[in-house]
């Protein structure tokens, strides 16, 4: 029982919106490094 109270310590709702969120910014860090080098490549 105390093997399953150390596991369950994540509270799953909350981590999933971290790493949805983390995942985005990640998208939208990405994004905007590729048209910054599309943009540099166009001058």
């Amino acid at each position: 029982m105390i093997l399953q109270q150390m596991i369950s310590l994540v509270n799953w709702n909350l981590g999933i919106l971290l790493i949805g969120v983390f995942a985005l910014v990640v998208i939208v860090l990405v994004v905007m490094i590729i048209s910054f080098m599309n943009s540099e490549k166009k001058k």
